[in-house]
């Protein structure tokens, strides 16, 4: 189902999925993207967003390299916590790295 296709209600707790994520992520930055907890935690956004479109791994490798190319991204990201954006695109090129047959 889409974003449009939810209730506010599904939307909002979407919401609230997105932000528990940023802060796991946050507290996992200053260690490696490809740990283990990392990737778990890139999974758990993977499948977020495959809740609200279709994400190849590519596209998510590629949605990832925007967060650190796009500033208007990294602003919004790194107020979790700096260097945030550049951390999730980095877990996200690994987890689609790993994950392709």
């Amino acid at each position: 189902q889409t974003l449009k296709g939810m209730s506010k209600k599904e939307q909002e707790k979407l919401g609230e999925q997105m932000n528990a994520i940023f802060r796991k992520l946050a507290a996992l930055r200053d260690g490696s993207p490809e740990s283990d907890e990392a990737q778990v935690a890139i999974k758990e956004w993977f499948d977020v967003l495959n809740q609200m479109g279709n994400y190849s791994l590519e596209a998510f490798k590629g949605l990832g390299r925007m967060y650190v190319d796009d500033e208007r991204f990294t602003r919004n990201i790194d107020q979790f916590g700096e260097g945030l954006a550049a951390f999730m695109s980095d877990a996200m090129a690994a987890f689609a790295d790993r994950n392709r047959n």
